[in-house]
């Protein structure tokens, strides 16, 4: 089994998902956000997660489904906060349609999550349920979080791993946690299955915040530098002003954090100082560590190795990932 054949799979779900017709302006944005594509790497993961034991996956597509209906719920509406023009290359739905309209057709969205959860089996519906609002609720811890940083003069590695653990990891988690609690796992590989999706999550952030600065605008698929120009806190910068504190590369960072220049010579001269300073490769080793921390807890999963597989090359993918 394949990465791609489970993404096939939930392609077809998509495409025979509906979540409603009239009035059209309400359900139309949703149909065309879940159009507009992605790797489906959450539902995919619930899939993988639940063929650790089971070779009857496809008929958890529906609560897979769940996961990222919910995941573009929240895209939808953080696309509104952020104001963001375009998402996966195309008009995000606020522009497209209308601010009101896109929280409307969200709000549409989570319900629409709640109604494929319904799908999961009788015995472990209250699990599920559960820990799908617990996660819910702090994914929005995570973006509030990620708010409140922009207005804060300081912030620290700790507080920023804690809150991309919040906004992007916890999801990943529980979408390979429920693959198990829908076969009835034993609870400690539920748990196990949870601590892989985290550390798998938190790797996926640190390498978009590289890409973001080290990436190739090719590939990447987003403008690099982005965070640069924003003076955005990501791991890169909160190192780099900490590294560089009573340096000539901290005085000149704190330079460039206070103009307004919107240039291509200041996401040079800030990625230059990112390098002089050794942050890519602490973050590249940060990287490794938390994807082989992901490999070591799979190597205790108490299934059988070749049903590892597919868990293990998608946790490769995302690790070598260049976009």
């Amino acid at each position: 089994m394949t990465l791609l054949t489970y993404q096939r799979a939930l392609e077809k779900e998509i495409e025979r998902t509906t979540y409603g017709e009239q009035p059209i302006e309400l359900y139309e944005p949703i149909r065309y956000l879940m159009a507009l594509g992605g790797k489906r790497i959450r539902p995919a993961l619930t899939l993988i997660g639940a063929s650790l034991w089971t070779d009857q996956w496809e008929s958890f597509l529906k609560p897979a489904l769940a996961v990222e209906v919910f995941h573009n719920f929240t895209l939808m509406h953080d696309d509104i906060m952020d104001e963001a023009p375009l998402r996966r290359g195309q008009p995000t739905v606020h522009q497209k349609w209308n601010t009101n309209t896109a929280i409307l057709s969200g709000d549409v969205m989570l319900v629409a999550a709640y109604d494929l959860l319904t799908d999961v089996p009788d015995a472990v519906f209250k699990t599920a349920v559960q820990r799908f609002n617990r996660t819910a609720a702090e994914v929005c811890e995570g973006q509030q979080l990620d708010m409140n940083f922009a207005k804060l003069d300081s912030v620290t590695v700790e507080e920023y791993i804690d809150m991309i653990r919040l906004k992007t990891s916890v999801l990943l988690g529980f979408a390979l946690e429920l693959g198990g609690i829908l076969v009835q796992a034993p609870t400690h590989d539920i748990q196990a299955l949870y601590s892989i999706g985290i550390s798998m999550g938190l790797g996926f952030q640190l390498r978009d915040d590289v890409l973001d600065v080290y990436g190739d605008p090719e590939k990447f698929g987003k403008q690099v530098g982005g965070d640069i120009l924003e003076n955005k806190k990501t791991w890169l910068m909160i190192q780099a002003l900490q590294k560089g504190r009573n340096t000539p590369y901290g005085v000149e960072l704190e330079k460039w954090l206070a103009t307004n220049n919107q240039s291509n010579e200041k996401v040079q001269a800030v990625t230059t100082i990112f390098t002089e300073l050794g942050i890519k490769d602490l973050a590249e080793a940060q990287i490794d560590a938390y994807f082989a921390s992901a490999r070591e807890s799979i190597a205790q999963l108490n299934v059988l190795e070749e049903r590892k597989k597919p868990l293990l090359d998608l946790v490769d993918m995302l690790h070598q990932r260049d976009k």
